[in-house]
């Protein structure tokens, strides 16, 4: 099996084909995954199905013992199971009396930093047998600044959170505006920070990928409704593109122009399967990215279900690639949805039972860090990821770690972002002292 690059060392987003040859019986069975990193355990695990399964994903997957990043079946190539591109294998004086077929397919693949490799496997996703490996290919800049999105912090719009990826934690830099200059915090997660139940989660083991370090700064000094431009990285781990960007309108201005929407996850850009696709985000993000595009949108509301990775956390880095072209434009303001948090505090409120909230907890102080952290559904939405990638690759205006509820104002708009995955009755934490009067007028009005 060839995949054909020089060096082979990738580019931050590009195309990968990969060519599989010297096949004498092609089967719609044969596929190819991409894996990473390159020593990922890649056996036949049958049991991995109930991963996919307890996050509502149902769809067929390969069942490996660690998650692929992608696979493909090779009759993704309508020439591969035809033999239509035939290699002798055996001569006959001149007549050939052997011949093997090839075929090829095309991977797109984005810097996420470890070390990939694609596999080819007979017997199908769900009694997968390993034929041939292509050897590890990497990066070329495992470190390259990526995925770049920006926030609001307060309703001045005079300051934006600038959040971006990088393979290296080294503090780097955002230039912006009239040769101003900040320095990144940078923060991370690790297995550990996951959670459990009963049943292991994805995050913990099967769908885990290292995240990298996710860098953040704020810019200040910034106009309402003003348009600047930025750029972050640094000498040594490289810099990204410069980004134009618009503040949006102050609160309590006359206009705003914002888009809002929710349960939009992420696709492939090519005819890969992979965990949770949702085929209605592609054009989601072209028609939010035209919009943005054309001076049309001040700012974006994503209200919850933000990536659909639930556990398996490459998915994050696809999604965060999808979206930047508009995130990093506008303000990209987000809400915390149950896909990204699984809570079981809420059950005493629904059974008003006072009682089991010490025994809740004490089942919670089991599995994870994020005390009273779930959802509401009771059941493992977000994978084992518990809010915790959530709140780190979105940081938003909220009071504090695990407490993903917030207000703001723009323009002539007033917004009150609530978590349904904790506590929201009248006289909870979330409500009665961090909403204002208005906020709570509207939340209990009919």
């Amino acid at each position: 099996m060839l995949a054909q690059k020089i060096n082979n060392l990738l580019s931050d987003n590009e195309y990968v084909n990969v060519t599989v040859s010297g096949v004498f019986l092609p089967s719609d069975d044969d596929w190819v995954a991409m894996i990473s990193p390159s020593d990922s355990d890649v056996k036949s695990c049958p049991l991995k199905k109930s991963r996919y399964v307890q996050t509502g994903d149902l769809s067929k997957l390969p069942l490996l013992c660690h998650y692929p990043v992608k696979a493909q079946f090779m009759s993704n190539d309508p020439d591969y199971l035809k033999c239509t591109k035939q290699e002798c294998k055996k001569y006959n004086n001149t007549n050939c009396e052997v011949s093997a077929c090839s075929g090829t397919i095309s991977f797109h693949v984005i810097n996420i930093r470890t070390d990939i490799e694609f596999v080819f496997f007979s017997g199908g996703f769900e009694t997968p047998c390993i034929l041939t490996r292509s050897g590890p290919m990497k990066f070329s800049n495992p470190n390259q600044p990526l995925h770049g999105h920006i926030s609001s912090i307060d309703s001045t719009a005079t300051s934006m959170r600038l959040t971006w990826v990088s393979g290296s934690e080294e503090t780097q830099l955002v230039q912006y505006g009239d040769g101003e200059t900040l320095t990144s915090k940078a923060k991370t997660f690790s297995q550990d920070d996951m959670c459990t139940s009963v049943l292991p989660s994805p995050a913990k083991d099967f769908g885990w990928h290292d995240p990298g370090y996710i860098h953040s700064a704020v810019m200040t000094g910034l106009r309402p409704s003003t348009s600047y431009s930025y750029r972050y990285g640094s000498d040594s781990v490289g810099w990204s593109d410069k980004v134009q960007f618009r503040t949006p309108p102050a609160g309590g201005s006359d206009e705003l122009k914002f888009l809002a929407f929710g349960d939009m996850g992420k696709a492939p850009l090519d005819p890969s399967v992979e965990h949770y696709i949702q085929p209605g985000s592609l054009s989601v993000i072209k028609a939010v990215t035209d919009e943005v595009k054309s001076g049309n949108v001040d700012s974006i509301f994503h209200i919850g279900d933000i990536s659909y990775a639930t556990g398996f956390l490459v998915e994050w880095d696809f999604f965060l690639h999808l979206i930047s072209p508009m995130a990093s434009q506008v303000s990209y303001m987000t809400a915390i949805g149950n896909h990204e948090r699984f809570s079981l505090e809420l059950l005493s409120v629904f059974f008003q039972c006072q009682d089991c909230v010490s025994g809740i907890n004490h089942c919670i102080n089991l599995f994870r860090d994020y005390i009273g952290s779930g959802s509401v559904y009771i059941t493992p939405d977000s994978g084992g990821e518990c809010g915790v990638p959530y709140e780190t690759y979105f940081p938003m205006p909220t009071p504090a770690k695990d407490k993903p509820w917030y207000s703001i104002e723009q323009g002539s708009i007033h917004f009150t972002v609530i978590s349904t995955e904790n506590d929201w009755t009248e006289n909870s934490e979330q409500v009665k002292p961090n909403l204002t009067l208005h906020d709570l007028q509207f939340f209990y009005s009919e």
